[in-house]
C-alpha cells in the first residue's frame, strides 16, 4: 500500500494550520498500519507524481484564502489528479482539505462537500463530542471526545455516507464520511492539530478510512507488524 500526502506549502499554507506537524502524525499512523508513505510539500507538483500510488491524502489549505486567486494551477497537475482519479486512486482529505485544491475541478465533486467563504463556519476550538454512526468503519468505535475545531455549513455536493457528525446550536453537522462515487473518496474534517490524533477513537477512524478508499481491505491483525518493512520520507 503507497500512500502520498500533499502538505500544504506556499499558497495551500496557513497562519491557523500546521499543516507540516499534522501531515507527519498522520503519516506516522499510516506507517503503523503497513503503509509506505511519502510527503510531498509541493502540492501542484505533487498531482504530477501519482503513478504507482493508490492513496492521495490531501493535508492543505486554501490557496485562494492566501491571495493567489489569479493563480491557476498548471495544466499538468490538474491534468495528473485527474488522470489518477480515473484509474481509481483513492483520496482521503484531511480537515482544511475542504478548501483546498479549488484549481482543480474534480477535487470537490471528489470529497463531496466545499467551504464557502463568509457560509461555512467554526465555532471556537476545545473539547467537543463526536458523535459516531453505525457502519462497517465504525464498528467497536463509541461517541469520543476530542479537543478540535468542528466544520459547520460546508456546501454539500453529491451523496455522501456520513460516519460521525457534532452537534452545534441545534443541528448536527457532519464531520467524517465516504463517497463511493466517481471514485471512492473519504472526508475526515477533523485535524485542526495534532491533538486530535490523541484520540485512539480518532486514529482509527484515519485507519480505516485510509483503507477503505485505497481499497485495501481489512485491518491487518494486531499481531501482524507489516508497519516494520514500510516507511516514509521526511519533510525537507
Amino acid at each position: 500500500m503507497r500512500a502520498l500526502v500533499a502538505v500544504g506549502r506556499g499558497r495551500y499554507a496557513d497562519p491557523w494550520h500546521a499543516f507540516e506537524a499534522n501531515a507527519l502524525r498522520v503519516a506516522e499512523i499510516l506507517v503503523r498500519d503497513g503503509w509506505t508513505v511519502r510527503l510531498d510539500t509541493d502540492v501542484d507538483g505533487a498531482m504530477t507524481r501519482l503513478d504507482g500510488v493508490d492513496l492521495l491524502v490531501v493535508a492543505a489549505g486554501d490557496p485562494w484564502g492566501q491571495g493567489e486567486r489569479r493563480f491557476v494551477a498548471p495544466r499538468a497537475s490538474r491534468a495528473g489528479l485527474r488522470a489518477a482519479r480515473e484509474r481509481g486512486l483513492g483520496v482521503m482529505g484531511l480537515h482544511a482539505a475542504v478548501a483546498s485544491l479549488r484549481d482543480y475541478p474534480c477535487w470537490a465533486p471528489a470529497l463531496g462537500a466545499v467551504w464557502i467563504p463568509g457560509a461555512s463556519s467554526h465555532p471556537p476550538r476545545g473539547q467537543a463530542h463526536i458523535s459516531v454512526h453505525p457502519h462497517a468503519l465504525t464498528a467497536g468505535i463509541e461517541d469520543f471526545v476530542v479537543h478540535d475545531e468542528r466544520y459547520c455549513h460546508l456546501q454539500p455536493l453529491g451523496e455522501v455516507t456520513v460516519l460521525a457528525t457534532h452537534a452545534h446550536d441545534g443541528v448536527d453537522h457532519p464531520l467524517v464520511w465516504v463517497r463511493e462515487r466517481p471514485q471512492r473518496a473519504a472526508y475526515d474534517a477533523l485535524g485542526h492539530d495534532t491533538r486530535s490524533y490523541d484520540s485512539p477513537e480518532h486514529e482509527t477512524l484515519v485507519r480505516r478510512l485510509a483503507r477503505w478508499a485505497a481499497r485495501a481491505g481489512q485491518d491487518p491483525a494486531p499481531s501482524q507488524a507489516t508497519y516494520l518493512s514500510s516507511r516514509y520520507s521526511s519533510i525537507p
